[in-house]
């Protein structure tokens, strides 16, 4: 049987949903006694979205897909697919998405009927920061599928942080949805994906158990109330079955979910530097550029999540080394580096010999030819997420519409222009992909409105934020 030819698919349009609220970083760097120009010039970072205290993962779902139905003139009865990667999730078992389909359902029954997304199909999927890059992928393939095909990918979070902790400076929420079908006006996404994936901790959001004696004395002592004999408390609980609360519930441990997570900064900052590597290695096999020509540095913008403004630019340095190699361009590189790459033969300890790779890496990034490749490929996606900060599952997307949106105003680039996507998704894995721009890409940006509705958002004051 004849392999069926693969259409060209992608993405058709872009809705970007932001918090209207928002803290400056120089605000939370006062605060919090901490070198405003090292998060600002060292990290990119100028603001940070707030959600408020009724919205969520689902209703900034909700936004962001409403908007997108109806900048589109789509009806909800045909699309066939709402898929959502998040980790910010309401409910251990009913997908958020459906908590966000109740209330388009509600917006949208008075105009086409109370069973409007009846046959739509709709999940969550989760890996931390590359859920609504999974879900993507696996909407471009059903879309792929049959004809008149229409899916719905939406990332949505809220990333928070501890209060003092060093992830703090770097929250933000939001949601961005995708609109994803045949024939696409926008990005033709190619076939081609490269793969990273390793099982570590860098970054995760554990179940915390905590015995429930534990949990009764923390609150006994901090009323001073610390006479009550807590093993004869507990024998009382056990006496019945019934659940009679919190404490009171049949169990001996209670599960705390907590929507902050467990992470280790620097070594998150090396599983990301690792991954995207190695998928961009895996690209580049399955392409047939292994060793022939570059692909990173071929690409005309390049788009990543970014965890804070700056992040892929400071990890992007290894990779531009790895390419100049393909583009005859290593000697001028390593002039301007001003010392040999290390080699891992002068060295006898793995530690010395990391330190020393870390520490050209980071020389790489200070050339003028890098800062150059920066300025053109890269800064472009930067801008929305300095204004914006972390929003976990949309990062990647949010970076895509901050390159397009730009680049219609300064009118760099053309049809079939080339977007380098790489995504990362911590615990960890990185997927890396090609876009092209298709003819009616300036149409479709042009309705993005994305500066214009962060410059509209209101400024809230420490105490407000806290």
């Amino acid at each position: 049987m004849k392999a069926q030819a693969r259409k060209t698919v992608g993405i058709d349009d872009m809705a970007a949903y932001v918090p209207h609220l928002y803290l400056p970083i120089a605000t939370l760097a006062e605060a919090r006694d901490l070198e405003y120009e090292k998060l600002n010039k060292g990290l990119g970072l100028e603001a940070m979205a707030i959600a408020d205290a009724r919205e969520d993962a689902a209703t900034m779902m909700a936004n962001a897909v409403r908007e997108l139905i109806d900048k589109n003139h789509l009806d909800p009865r045909s699309i066939g697919r709402l898929y959502l990667g998040t980790e910010s999730a309401l409910d251990g078992a009913k997908p958020t998405a459906t908590y966000a389909l109740e209330m388009l359902e509600a917006y949208y029954t008075p105009e086409y009927g109370p069973d409007c997304f009846l046959n739509c199909d709709v999940v969550d999927l989760t890996f931390a920061c590359i859920g609504a890059v999974d879900a993507l992928q696996n909407t471009l393939d059903w879309v792929n599928g049959g004809e008149n095909r229409l899916g719905i990918v939406v990332a949505s979070d809220n990333a928070k942080y501890e209060m003092g902790s060093g992830g703090e400076y770097t929250q933000g929420a939001g949601a961005v949805a995708l609109l994803v079908k045949q024939q696409p006006r926008l990005l033709a996404i190619d076939p081609t994906w490269g793969v990273a994936t390793r099982p570590v901790y860098d970054f995760f959001k554990p179940l915390r158990k905590v015995k429930r004696g534990d949990l009764i004395a923390e609150v006994l002592q901090l009323a001073n109330r610390n006479h009550v004999d807590i093993d004869a408390l507990i024998e009382r609980l056990d006496a019945t079955i019934a659940v009679d609360g919190v404490i009171d519930s049949n169990v001996r441990e209670l599960a705390i979910h907590r929507e902050t997570p467990v992470f280790d900064g620097p070594y998150s900052n090396l599983c990301y530097q690792n991954r995207i590597r190695e998928a961009l290695d895996h690209y580049r096999r399955q392409v047939g550029s292994e060793k022939e020509e570059p692909v990173a540095t071929a690409w005309d913008r390049l788009a990543f999540h970014l965890p804070y403004a700056f992040q892929a630019r400071r990890m992007f340095g290894e990779i531009f080394w790895q390419e100049a190699s393909l583009t005859g361009q290593r000697e001028a590189l390593t002039a301007q580096i001003g010392m040999e790459a290390p080699r891992k033969a002068d060295f006898t300890d793995e530690v010395e010999y990391q330190k020393a790779l870390v520490k050209f890496w980071r020389a790489v990034t200070k050339t003028d030819s890098y800062r150059q490749f920066v300025r053109e490929r890269i800064a472009k996606g930067e801008r929305a997420s300095s204004l914006v900060g972390n929003v976990y599952t949309g990062s990647l997307f949010l970076s895509m519409m901050s390159t397009l949106e730009t680049d219609l105003t300064d009118g760099d680039l053309e049809a079939g222009a080339t977007l380098g996507c790489f995504a990362y998704g911590s615990g960890s894995k990185s997927k890396v992909f090609t876009t092209r721009l298709q003819p009616q890409w300036r149409e479709v940006v042009a309705g993005f409105g994305l500066f214009g509705r962060l410059s509209a958002r209101q400024v809230i004051d420490y105490p407000t934020y806290e």
